[in-house]
């Protein structure tokens, strides 16, 4: 803008210079050249006088270096020239302003030179004679008075250009200095130049605008970054270059990086084959999907393309942990096939048996013995089915009524009931420790104690013993049981709580156990928010402590 205003100024500045030039030099062209012709007019009316009285005498005698004069008879013939050689005969008749003296009594013309830088005036006029009396000058013409102004002009219009630059220079600067100095955060409160008061007006109205979006766009990207934040699953964002545009806390600590990874390569940040082909298929079909191992748990990456406008911008990765979901798959599976298995196995015994006895095939003194392997197969189906209804109850994870009881006493009861078994071994259940009340689903409490102790009593050696001890701190209590039996090996302890799960098939069958005794116990402590352990060595028994919270 100050270029345009310097060359504005400039540019008209030199234009009326040289108008202004111009114009001076045709007005006092214009005004001495009338003097001149009022002068030429009084030269004739002295010349005429002194003609008319002395007649060649005052030719001979007259001095008019600017002046020419000439007496012309009345046939055009040249009586006297003030300049020319007398002897020379020119006939002056057919001139212009002699023909026009002669008829009017005055006459005047203008005559240029071949290269119309000069002219010459003749002014004449009739004597009472009847002869005519020219005078003449010659004058510059417009042209030459030009041509010998360029050098002045030129230096003027150099100096005028040089001080018409500066004084550009500065005024532009001070025009334009208002302007730059405009506070645009804060457009009203300018103190500038009221043509531009509309602009700012408008600016302010668009700062309002602007204000309002700019603060609608960081509220809706904090609430953004508030729910990918919180997020459990990974969160990221990427462009058509699959360079990373944004990722959540969660996928951060997925992949060990920092928030300054964008702007990165995303097969940088996360380099795997199968990764880059869903990632090439989203852009091309709009979604894939891919399951990945990491850190030991399986990952699901959920990949959709993001379009805009008709072009397609990136992709978000959604990225969800479902190892839990696999692992219960795989439960579930496994479940459904030991269920079946479990089932199968007493239902054999019981179809075989009854098939023998209606066929005829059981002697009268072997019958009690088949019945007993029916009644025996029977109850342990009954047992089996109770303890996956339990199992189910526990996985619905139903409200239940709760009662305040004494955990002494319910070890107390169990005790009491497991004494016949745990005599016919010379096994030994002691009960010590507090009477720990607590609040909670009595039934469920009361299998989680008696699993305990009935596997410690079937899991022991004889002549062993088991001694459940109860501690009360206040805000939690404890129940351990620990036995003196055969031991658990250490592969085998971090699986003790999976359904149908045995360390030892062969004793289990022996005794009669479903496999999920143990089960049913750590769904149970896990309903009432507690937690249950174990601890064993291999030949020297076992313990299992269950810690439940004091409502």
């Amino acid at each position: 803008m100050t270029r345009k205003i310097f060359n504005s100024i400039t540019l008209v500045a030199a234009a009326v210079l040289l108008i202004s030039s111009c114009v001076l030099m045709a007005c006092l062209y214009e005004y001495f050249g009338s003097i001149r012709e009022d002068a030429l007019r009084d030269e004739m009316k002295l010349a005429i006088r002194g003609v008319q009285t002395e007649g060649t005498n005052y030719l001979e005698n007259v001095k008019a270096d600017g002046y020419r004069l000439t007496w012309i008879d009345k046939d055009g013939s040249v009586i006297y020239d003030t300049v020319r050689d007398n002897q020379i005969k020119e006939n002056h008749l057919q001139r212009e302003e002699v023909q026009e003296a002669l008829n009017t009594g005055t006459g005047e013309s203008r005559r240029f030179s071949d290269t119309l830088l000069e002219k010459t005036i003749y002014y004449a006029k009739k004597m009472d004679d009847g002869t005519v009396l020219r005078i003449s000058v010659s004058a510059a013409t417009a042209g030459l008075l030009a041509i010998g102004m360029i050098p002045p002009v030129l230096f003027i219009l150099i100096i005028a250009l040089v001080l018409s630059g500066i004084l550009a220079s500065r005024l532009s600067k001070r025009i334009v200095k208002p302007i730059n100095s405009i506070d645009l955060e804060n457009p009203l409160d300018n103190d500038t130049y009221e043509e531009i008061s509309p602009l700012l007006n408008r600016i302010n109205r668009q700062k309002i605008l602007i204000d309002i979006q700019v603060d609608e766009l960081q509220q809706k990207k904090d609430e953004f970054n508030k729910i990918t934040s919180c997020m459990k699953e990974g969160l990221i964002l990427v462009n058509e270059q699959i360079e990373v545009v944004s990722i959540n806390p969660s996928a951060m600590k997925l992949f060990d990086v920092e928030e300054d990874c964008t702007g990165n390569d995303f097969l940088t940040i996360y380099r795997d084959h199968e990764m880059n082909l869903a990632l090439k298929n989203a852009f091309e079909e709009g979604h894939s999907e891919i399951s990945r191992g990491m850190n030991g748990h399986e990952y699901q990456f959920d990949i959709s393309r993001i379009d805009s406008g008709g072009k397609i911008i990136g992709a978000v990765i959604l990225i969800f942990d479902v190892t839990e979901k696999t692992h219960a798959e795989k439960v579930r599976r496994e479940f459904t096939a030991n269920v079946s298995h479990e089932l199968k196995t007493p239902l054999q015994g019981i179809i075989g048996s009854a098939e023998l006895i209606e066929n005829g095939m059981v002697k009268h003194n072997d019958m009690p013995k088949f019945i007993g392997m029916i009644h025996k197969e029977a109850s342990r189906l009954v047992t089996l089915v109770d303890d996956i209804i339990r199992l189910s109850q526990l996985d619905e994870k139903g409200a239940m009524p709760e009662e305040t009881v004494s955990l002494r006493t319910i070890a107390d009861e169990v005790s009491e009931s497991l004494l016949n078994i745990a005599e016919r071994r010379n096994i030994s259940i002691t009960v010590t420790g507090d009477e720990a009340r607590i609040t909670c689903v009595p039934k469920l409490i009361y299998e989680v104690v008696y699993n305990l102790c009935e596997n410690a009593v079937k899991y022991n050696v004889d002549g062993g013993s088991v001694a459940i001890d109860i501690k009360d701190s206040g805000k939690s209590v404890q129940l351990k049981v620990t036995d003196t039996g055969i031991g658990i090996s250490r592969e085998h302890l971090e699986r003790v709580f999976e359904r149908f799960y045995r360390v030892d098939k062969s004793h289990s069958k022996e005794t009669g156990g479903t496999g999920l005794g143990l089960s049913i116990v750590k769904h149970a402590v896990s309903y009432h928010h507690g937690s249950v352990s174990v601890k064993s060595e291999e030949g020297k028994g076992t313990e299992f402590t269950v810690v439940l919270p004091v409502k």
